[in-house]
């Protein structure tokens, strides 16, 4: 009995020891960026679940905050949950938005998380290129990642990890 108990513990070990004994990956570091899409910033258009647009035209002119997120990720639901607060207090002085980075197919689950997660801002879907790593705004390495986008357009900061209120705040510019 002595010997099946010190097996069990050793397969348990072993089994613990195989899944990986990296810690995760930290999130990565803030950026504030530089060069040509900081200059004239990016440009990009993702498909609204509604009739607001999730595009930097339609965000031309004021700060906007866009956070790409997934559905079935807990810090992605914490950013949600942040930036549904700071919408609500901030009303149109700023845009908000999330995009889905998931498959088309996904959309209705899409829908109903807004809903459950009571998002009052624009909400759009994921495009191929974001999903392959080559659209306009570059790789999406982890989920969440959140932009900040000033008034000229320019993309000014980029931070993967769920960021607080506070946090986004001292780095979005005083438009």
């Amino acid at each position: 009995m002595r010997f099946v108990v010190q097996s069990g513990c050793l397969v348990a070990l072993l089994a613990v020891a195989a899944c990986g004994g990296e810690p995760p990956p930290a999130p990565m570091a803030a950026v504030g960026l530089s060069g040509a899409v900081a200059q004239a910033g990016p440009t990009f258009s993702f498909d609204s679940l509604d009739a607001r647009p999730v595009s930097s035209d339609a965000f031309a002119g004021k700060t906007s905050v866009v956070s790409f997120v997934t559905t079935w990720d807990i810090a992605s639901q914490a950013q949600v949950s942040y930036l549904v607060k700071m919408a609500g207090r901030d009303g149109a002085r700023v845009n908000y938005a999330i995009v889905a980075v998931q498959e088309p197919g996904a959309r209705e689950l899409v829908e109903q998380y807004a809903r459950v997660m009571r998002v009052t801002f624009p909400v759009a879907m994921g495009d191929a290129a974001l999903l392959a790593g080559t659209g306009p705004l570059g790789e999406l390495k982890d989920v969440p990642t959140t932009l900040i986008i000033d008034a000229s357009g320019r993309l000014v900061f980029r931070q993967s990890g769920v960021l607080r209120s506070d946090e986004l705040r001292a780095h979005m510019p005083r438009d």
